[in-house]
């Protein structure tokens, strides 16, 4: 009996044993796609790119942190994902775009998967994709914070740190403006370069300043009270707003630019 085995086991091909233990992996759905863990978290990051470009490595990151994907870690403590964990981040990314599930419902539909079940169709989008960048439906002018954090990846923690930075600022509610998103999701792609968020704080500083010239250029162009007075002040804000954007922009890269010449 024991070469009887031992024969069998020399007939299965090199690793196939092992990947068929690897294929079983912390879930099960989905099950036509490999289990083996193979890929870094940074090309994770890439390949979700490609549908999701607002994708970061934080967001993986916090995904994993709310139990949605299970990398496998090697003996150094690095995270290593499988295909089939691409497919699950990518499940939940949809999930968030097109019905704006909250992460306990993602998980309880991702616990149906594994079961074998079908999961509901999503609801009506209350959160679209514009060019890759997620942007809020125009009914839901604000966000709660935990509605923020789903949104972009970011922790409560982070979103506290933020508005103490004055990098984003809640109204007396508590809520936060549609506005903050990509805010926010810059904020943690800056976080993933080596910029610390405390470090961006004069950037806050310097748009508030610029703001406030656009205010008293507005101003003192337009007699406030009279009728469509606002919509035509507002539409001048944005013009000087976009000049003054494009102004800092080119400075800033010329800054840099001069830091690598000879």
């Amino acid at each position: 009996m024991r070469r009887q085995q031992d024969s069998t086991a020399r007939a299965i091909s090199p690793g196939q044993s092992d990947m068929t233990e690897r294929n079983i992996g912390p879930y099960t759905w989905p099950r036509n796609v490999s289990h083996e863990p193979r890929l870094t978290i940074g090309a994770v990051v890439e390949v979700l790119r490609q549908e999701f470009p607002a994708t970061t490595v934080s967001k993986v990151r916090f995904l994993e942190d709310q139990g949605l994907v299970k990398p496998t870690r090697t003996a150094a403590g690095y995270r290593k994902y499988s295909s089939a964990d691409i497919d699950r981040l990518r499940f939940v990314l949809t999930q968030q775009r097109d019905s704006y599930a909250p992460l306990k419902v993602i998980q309880e539909r991702l616990a149906s998967l594994d079961a074998g079940h079908d999961v509901e169709t999503p609801k009506p989008a209350r959160l679209i994709s514009s060019d890759g960048e997620p942007v809020v439906a125009k009914k839901q002018t604000t966000l709660s914070a935990r509605e923020l954090g789903e949104v972009t990846g970011a922790s409560v923690e982070q979103l506290n740190q933020y508005a103490k930075l004055g990098l984003i600022t809640p109204d007396l509610s508590g809520y936060f403006s549609s506005q903050c998103v990509p805010i926010v999701q810059t904020i943690l792609q800056l976080s993933d370069a080596g910029i610390q968020p405390r470090s961006l704080r004069t950037v806050a500083t310097s748009a508030l300043r610029l703001s406030d010239l656009v205010d008293q250029v507005v101003a003192s162009r337009h007699l406030r009270g009279r009728p469509g007075e606002k919509e035509r002040s507002r539409a001048q804000a944005a013009d000087l707003t976009d000049l003054v954007g494009k102004l800092h922009k080119d400075i800033l890269r010329r800054a840099v630019e001069s830091l690598y010449e000879d």
